[in-house]
């Protein structure tokens, strides 16, 4: 199993304040930090864009994070910090995980069979309100992701957590199970359209009355006038 894991070659950073770290953006590079297992204090690193995007991308939960050269650990991302705008990864951070110790992370729930659900092909739209759980489970049992079939659900149907049969090896760590709603086939919502012409109709005997009101304060303005020139 080991051999399926991703390799991530990183060198040591000695690099430290944002204005170092803007340099290595600049030059292509992520700073990132290791911890836990075999290290007491945390590494920082740097690793290439273009080598942690292949990474990421994988997809895989554990990967093999070999710094400077020297033997590679297992690792799994605790957290990833990206651009407010850009689609770029600005910090990493990995833990370095005991493979024989269960630790919880979080996993993304995918749906499949939306479109074959009855209440979808009545209209009902798919609602998927829970894309990722807590799991427990040794660092190698960790799923990619954990993919639940919604292709049975009727308009108003809900699935929950307790609905969701947990990989081998793996346990949800959420409690209770039933009160975490994983997706549900809702009614669209009606948006009821103004009634332009009636507002319309309304603004126009408006404006006329308006205008009506404004020639009889004309007339009796210029009377007014002509008086006082008498």
């Amino acid at each position: 199993m080991a051999s399926k894991r991703p390799t991530l070659s990183v060198d040591v950073r000695e690099e430290r304040g944002s204005r170092a770290t803007r340099r290595l953006r600049r030059s292509g590079l992520v700073p990132g930090v290791l911890y836990g297992a075999t290290h007491d204090e945390t590494v920082s690193f740097k690793v290439g864009d273009r080598d942690l995007r292949r990474v990421l991308i994988d997809g895989s939960a554990l990967i093999d994070v070999e710094i400077g050269g020297e033997k590679s650990v297992p690792a799994i991302l605790k957290d990833r910090q990206l651009h407010p705008v850009r689609d770029e990864v600005m910090h990493v951070d990995f833990l370095e995980v005991n493979l024989s110790e269960k630790i919880r992370a979080f996993v993304a729930i995918e749906l499949e069979g939306g479109d074959e659900a009855p209440g979808v092909k009545e209209g009902g739209v798919l609602d998927h309100a829970t894309r990722e759980v807590e799991i427990e489970a040794l660092p190698t049992d960790i799923p990619e992701q954990i993919v639940v079939d919604v292709s049975a659900l009727e308009i108003g149907a809900t699935l929950s957590l307790a609905d969701v049969t947990a990989p081998e090896g793996v346990e949800f760590t959420h409690e209770p199970l039933d009160e975490i709603t994983v997706a549900s086939v809702v009614l669209p919502t009606k948006v009821e359209e103004p009634e332009i012409e009636a507002e319309t109709e309304v603004v126009g005997e408006d404006g006329e009355a308006a205008e009506g009101e404004a020639a009889e304060g004309g007339d009796s303005g210029s009377s007014g006038d002509s008086g006082g020139g008498e």
